[in-house]
């Protein structure tokens, strides 16, 4: 759901003459470009190539829309293979994001590639994200619905992240 969004949002953005992108999600191509999931000590080069995807994108684009950003990979990584050495560099350069959105739970679980373990690591993956988040203070709003009620929805989401008059430089999507 959440490459889906991405991929609404900046079309979105685009069709009201912002010149908006999506920026993919750099774990995918790496699993798909090494026919693997990656080992621990490969996570810090992953997590370093999503966010240097984003910040080329900010250099060429109004708006920015990430797929997922550094938070997952460490996530993943502390998950995984109990190292939470990543968290530091993922939270510093989540902060650094005009908006954090995640995707609720109620879409059906579909599988997609890799580096996807399956439907049971879900809730703790997003419990996960949530506490990571809260416990560094980071501000986020939570995406539910399915098709333009989601794309609207995550819209009402940014919105309010600006409260009434927005300064808006770049929204990106985690």
């Amino acid at each position: 759901g959440k490459t889906t969004l991405a991929r609404d949002l900046a079309a979105h953005f685009s069709s009201l003459g912002r010149k908006a992108v999506a920026v993919p999600e750099a774990l995918r191509d790496w699993c798909v470009a090494q026919g693997r999931t990656p080992r621990p000590e490969e996570q810090m080069a992953i997590a370093e190539e999503q966010q240097q995807r984003v910040d080329d994108a900010a250099r060429t684009h109004e708006v920015v829309i990430a797929d997922t950003t550094a938070v997952m990979v460490a996530i993943y990584s502390a998950m995984l293979f109990d190292d939470g050495s990543l968290y530091r560099f993922a939270i510093e350069k989540q902060r650094g994001y005009d908006v954090t959105l995640l995707t609720g739970l109620d879409l059906e679980w579909v599988p997609d590639g890799l580096q996807r373990d399956g439907p049971h690591v879900r809730e703790p993956v997003d419990a996960l994200v949530r506490g990571m988040l809260d416990s560094a203070s980071v501000p986020y709003r939570v995406v539910y619905g399915t098709g333009n009620e989601r794309l609207g929805n995550a819209l009402s989401a940014i919105d309010a992240s600006f409260g009434p008059r927005p300064q808006v430089r770049d929204w990106v999507w985690r």
